[in-house]
C-alpha cells in the first residue's frame, strides 16, 4: 500500500484541482483527514510488561512517525424524485488523494496545507440565518 500515495507536491496540485472542481459545480464536500502512520515494520511490538507499566506506550514513540494525509470528495449520486425539485445531482466519480509526510517536513507541509485549504474555502457563502431565531430572542427580551 505504500506505493499508492502521491508525492507532497502532486498532492497539493490535486487538492487544488479538487477544490476548484467542487467550486465550479456549486456543491460538494471535501473530506480532509490525517493520522500518524504506524505500519512501519521496524517497530517491534511491546513486551507485556511494558504495556502493564505504560498502557499508553504508543503515544510517545521513540522515533517520530510520519503522517498520512487523505483528501476525498463526497461522491454524489442521482437523486431523481427525491427531495426538493431541482435538487438532482449528476454522478460524480469519487476522488481519493493521499500522501505521506515525513516528520522532518511536517512544518513546511502544514504551511502549504493551510494555504491550500484557505484558498479552497475562499468561495464559501456565509450561512443565512432564519428570522425565527431572531424573533424568539426579541420576544424573550421584551417579555
Amino acid at each position: 500500500m505504500p506505493g499508492d500515495h502521491m508525492s507532497n507536491d502532486e498532492f497539493f496540485t490535486q487538492l487544488t484541482n479538487l477544490f476548484e472542481h467542487n467550486r465550479k459545480k456549486g456543491h460538494g464536500t471535501v473530506y480532509l483527514t490525517q493520522k500518524r502512520l504506524t505500519y512501519d515494520t521496524g517497530i517491534t511490538p511491546p513486551s507485556p510488561t511494558k504495556v502493564l507499566d505504560d498502557p499508553l506506550w504508543d503515544t510517545h514513540p521513540e522515533n517520530p512517525l510520519p503522517v498520512l494525509v487523505h483528501a476525498a470528495n463526497n461522491k454524489s449520486s442521482k437523486r431523481e424524485g427525491k427531495g426538493k425539485p431541482g435538487n438532482e445531482r449528476e454522478n460524480v466519480e469519487k476522488i481519493k488523494l493521499s500522501t505521506v509526510v515525513q516528520p522532518d517536513k511536517l512544518d513546511a507541509f502544514y504551511v502549504r496545507y493551510a494555504e491550500a485549504c484557505k484558498a479552497g474555502m475562499g468561495g464559501l457563502k456565509k450561512r443565512e440565518r432564519k428570522k425565527k431565531k431572531k424573533d424568539k430572542k426579541k420576544k424573550k427580551t421584551e417579555g
